[in-house]
């Protein structure tokens, strides 16, 4: 009885290590290297809260690199510290609410790199328009104002992600796309 029991455990460890391995060569989709995504998994599967050293031997990596993946992690909110009494070592959990983390990452990544593009758009118009204004060459001010025209319509686009990213970081998406639980599959 105990080897089919020993036997299960060890089923049971693969296939939870598999998924690991998934969610970390996943993780790429959220700008994370795979090593990061094996520590939140490793904390998504853990009963209890973990502290760096619990971390390091689980994955047999620098308690350096796990302070810094910890610390990535907890940027993208999905790992929070946490707090047990008569532990006075830092304890770190993962954010079990997939959804959350979701929508703060997604909205964090990609406000970042929307704003950065109306702005880069914005200047290149400026610089179209001073230059149409200067040149003489009546090839070249058709030529811009097509490009303005494509600028001017990348511009509009953007204000609409803008939009969709308030949806997502607002939690107004789920009234759209609403959230899978447990107790409705």
């Amino acid at each position: 009885m105990p080897e089919t029991n020993n036997k299960d455990w060890t089923k049971y460890e693969e296939t939870i290590e598999q998924f690991i391995q998934v969610i970390a060569k996943n993780m790429s989709l959220y700008g994370v290297t795979p090593s990061i995504g094996r520590l939140y998994g490793v904390l998504y599967f853990s009963e209890e809260p973990m502290t760096l050293d619990d971390m390091r031997e689980a994955l047999e990596m620098s308690k350096t690199s796990m302070s810094t993946g910890v610390r990535a992690l907890s940027d993208m909110k999905m790992v929070e510290p946490s707090f047990k009494k008569g532990v006075r070592k830092d304890l770190y959990k993962s954010e079990e609410d997939w959804y959350k983390s979701f929508t703060s990452l997604f909205g964090s990544r990609w406000r970042h790199h929307t704003e950065t593009n109306i702005e880069e758009a914005d200047e290149a118009i400026q610089e179209l328009e001073s230059l149409q204004n200067r040149t003489s060459d009546e090839e070249l001010k058709e030529k811009i104002q097509v490009d303005i025209d494509r600028l001017k319509y990348a511009q509009n686009y953007y204000r609409w992600l803008m939009k969709f990213i308030h949806v997502v970081e607002s939690g107004e998406i789920f009234k759209y796309v609403p959230k899978i639980d447990q107790k409705s599959e």
